[in-house]
């Protein structure tokens, strides 16, 4: 499958990876992409930066090592009514949007619980993706996700760092063929997010694409297929 983007990926400013802004743009740029996503982890992720930082995102060039490179953030729901950590006169001037649970942000509750928490955030004008909705810490009503993403246009991620089996995330492979299973049948796309933390990363979609070509998933339905793809469902694009 034709994969030309990634922009779930993470520099300095989360705190727990390991490269800058600049460095990413190379890595991105020598593996071919046409489009790279930076998506810092929001302020209530320990370690990562304040507000200001994502205020002020503005200052950095949208093309760097000769690669188109949006700027975001993935933000942390810290409730179950879908509550985030920055302000939408923040969230406004962002390129893309990711919208996650993380454990140290909010405790995995029902299967209700956790759904809404999802659903919620979804509401946010804002938020373009849902972030490894395939953690099994988090158990998840999968239909009603779908049904979900479908109605108000927003990604979910097959995200390919979660299907690494040394990972903390649990049942990811199983939750991620119930999700691309129900797209599929309920034509939903999907975006695959690599979740890079250090550059070499950038880019990796392998287990992602395995699970997609198992399941003979249809590349119509895949985000990564072509950056006009991603425009429609991104705020850059919906600025355009």
């Amino acid at each position: 499958m034709r994969d030309v983007l990634d922009v779930h990926t993470h520099t300095l400013a989360s705190g727990h990876a390991y490269n800058t802004i600049w460095e990413m743009a190379r890595s991105a740029k020598e593996k071919g992409l046409a489009l790279l996503g930076i998506t810092d982890h929001a302020p209530q992720m320990p370690g990562s930066s304040h507000e200001f930082y994502f205020s002020n995102l503005k200052a950095v060039p949208r093309t760097l090592e000769g690669i188109t490179v949006l700027q975001g953030v993935e933000l942390n729901i810290m409730d179950y009514s879908g509550n985030v950590d920055l302000p939408e006169t923040i969230l406004c001037s962002m390129d893309v949007v990711i919208a996650s649970l993380h454990t140290p942000c909010i405790r995995p509750g029902t299967i209700d619980e956790n759904t809404s928490a999802y659903i919620e955030a979804m509401k946010n004008p804002y938020i373009n993706i849902i972030g490894h909705p395939d953690d099994g810490r988090y158990e998840i009503d999968y239909e009603r996700l779908v049904t979900a993403s479908k109605e108000m246009g927003v990604l979910l991620e097959i995200n390919n760092s979660s299907l690494n089996p040394e990972g903390l995330r649990k049942n990811t492979v199983a939750n991620d063929r119930t999700i691309l299973e129900l797209c599929k049948k309920q034509q939903v796309p999907v975006i695959l997010g690599s979740d890079a933390h250090v550059a070499s990363d950038i880019g990796r979609h392998e287990r992602a694409n395995k699970l997609l070509a198992e399941l003979d998933f249809p590349e119509k339905l895949v985000a990564n297929r072509s950056v006009e793809a991603l425009m429609q469902y991104i705020n850059y694009g919906k600025r355009d």
